[in-house]
C-alpha cells in the first residue's frame, strides 16, 4: 500500500474544512512541512503552543494540526530568534509539518460548533448564521443532435454538472432550430443567404458560476458551430447548513441551573469555570451554541428566540445589555474549552479517511492551552 502523503492529509481536511470558508481575515492551511513527504502520525490540538510543539516533536508526530494560526497577522520574519519562528524552526528540524484549520473548521457542516453541540448532547437542526449556498449557473446550449454528447463530455470536464453528491447530470430536449448566414459568414453546415432549418437539442447543464469562462471556453471549442446558441441563468442562492454557531435542542427541558451544570461536566475543567446569566429555574429548551469568541453573534441569536446561548468570552457590557433586551439566557465557558472537542472531531475526520493505511494513528494533545492557571478559592 502506498504511503499518505502530507498532499493527501490535506485534501482531506480541506474537503471537510474548505479553505474558501475562511474569513477573509483569517490565516488557514499549511504553515510548515512539504506536501511529498509521508504521513503516519498526527497530533491534534487548539493551539501550536511551545508546549504541545513539545509533546508533537516528543512523540515523533509528522503532522501537527490546529485550530488557531500560529502565524494569523502579518509577518516579515520567521527567524528563529523570534518566539513564534523558532517553532516554525523547531517543527521543520524535527521534520514535524504544520496545519490550521480555523474558521474555515468554525463554519463547516459538521465544524467546531457541532462539536461543541455534541459535547452537550443537543440535536442540531442548523447554523445560527447560515452562509449562503454556492452560487451556481443554469446553462442552456443548442447543439446539433450529432454533436451533443461531445458537448456535454466537455462541459462536464470543465466542472459542470454536478448536483450534491451527483456528477455528470444534465438535461435535454430536441426541437428546430434555424439559421441564415450572412455576409463572411463560414457556416459548418448550410450555404450563405440561405435559410437552414435542422434537429437540434436544448442541452441544459448546472455548473458554478465561478467557473464561468471554463465552461464557455469548453463549450465554444466542443461546438461544431462558428457561432454557439446558448443561454446562461443565474440560479437562486439558498441558505447553506454552513455558517458560523448552531441551534440544536435537548433531548428534554432542563433549568438553566441543571443546563450549566451539564455544561461544565461535558467540557474540560478550566480555572475560567463555566458561568451562567439569567433565572437560574427558567427551562431551556433550545439552545445556540458557538464555539470561541461568540458574543458577535448575540442579536442574530436573539432573534432565534432559543432558550439559552453558549459561547466564549462574553464581555461584561454585550452581555448586560443582551440581558436587559430580554435576550436569552448566556452561559460563558473558556474559549479553549469551547474548541477542545473539535479535536476528536478532526481526529475522526483523518481516521475514517486514512485508518486502513499501516501505522497510521491520529493522537489528541494532552496540553491544555486554556491560558488561565489559576482561580482564587472564595
Amino acid at each position: 500500500m502506498s504511503p499518505v502523503l502530507l498532499a493527501d492529509v490535506i485534501a482531506a481536511l480541506d474537503a471537510a474544512y474548505p479553505p474558501g470558508l475562511a474569513e477573509s481575515w483569517d490565516s488557514v492551511g499549511l504553515v510548515c512541512g512539504d506536501p511529498n513527504d509521508a504521513v503516519a502520525t498526527v497530533m491534534v490540538a487548539v493551539d501550536a503552543t511551545p508546549a504541545v510543539v513539545d509533546e508533537a516533536i516528543d512523540a515523533g508526530v509528522d503532522l501537527l494540526l490546529v485550530h488557531h494560526p500560529l502565524l494569523l497577522r502579518g509577518v516579515d520574519t520567521v527567524g528563529a530568534h523570534t518566539p513564534k519562528g523558532a517553532l516554525v524552526h523547531r517543527l521543520i528540524k524535527a521534520g514535524c509539518a504544520l496545519f490550521t484549520a480555523h474558521t474555515n473548521a468554525d463554519s463547516a457542516d459538521p465544524g467546531v460548533s457541532d462539536a461543541l453541540a455534541a459535547a452537550l448532547g443537543l440535536i442540531v437542526s442548523g447554523p445560527i448564521e447560515s452562509q449562503p449556498g454556492q452560487e451556481l449557473d443554469k446553462w442552456a446550449v443548442l447543439v446539433p443532435v450529432d454533436d451533443v454528447d461531445r458537448v456535454r463530455s466537455a462541459m462536464f470536464a470543465a466542472g459542470a454538472g454536478y448536483v450534491g453528491n451527483y456528477r455528470d447530470c444534465s438535461w435535454s430536449v430536441t426541437g428546430q432550430g434555424q439559421f441564415l448566414p450572412t455576409g463572411s459568414a463560414n457556416p459548418r453546415l448550410g450555404a450563405v443567404e440561405a435559410l437552414e432549418k435542422l434537429d437540434e437539442c436544448r442541452l441544459e447543464v448546472i455548473a458554478p458560476r465561478g467557473i464561468r469562462q471554463k465552461v464557455l471556453a469548453a463549450v465554444r471549442a466542443a461546438h461544431p458551430f462558428e457561432e454557439v446558441a446558448f443561454d446562461v441563468m443565474e440560479m437562486a442562492t439558498f441558505p447553506s447548513p454552513r455558517g458560523l454557531g448552531r441551534v440544536g435542542e435537548l433531548p428534554e427541558p432542563l433549568s438553566l441551573r441543571d443546563f450549566t451544570d451539564r455544561v461544565a461536566n461535558a467540557l474540560p475543567a478550566t480555572a475560567w469555570g463555566v458561568r451562567a446569566a439569567g433565572d437560574p429555574d427558567a427551562t431551556v429548551r433550545t439552545v445556540a451554541v458557538c464555539g470561541g469568541s461568540g458574543d458577535g453573534l448575540l442579536g442574530v441569536v436573539s432573534r432565534l428566540g432559543v432558550d439559552a446561548y453558549v459561547t466564549a468570552d462574553l464581555r461584561h457590557h454585550p452581555a448586560d445589555e443582551h440581558l436587559r433586551a430580554g435576550g436569552p439566557a448566556l452561559i460563558d465557558v473558556a474559549h479553549w474549552a469551547s474548541e477542545w472537542p473539535w479535536c476528536d472531531q478532526a481526529k475522526g475526520v483523518l481516521d475514517s479517511a486514512f485508518a486502513q493505511t499501516p501505522r497510521w494513528q491520529v493522537r489528541l494533545s494532552s496540553v491544555r492551552t486554556d491560558p488561565w492557571s489559576l482561580r482564587a478559592s472564595s
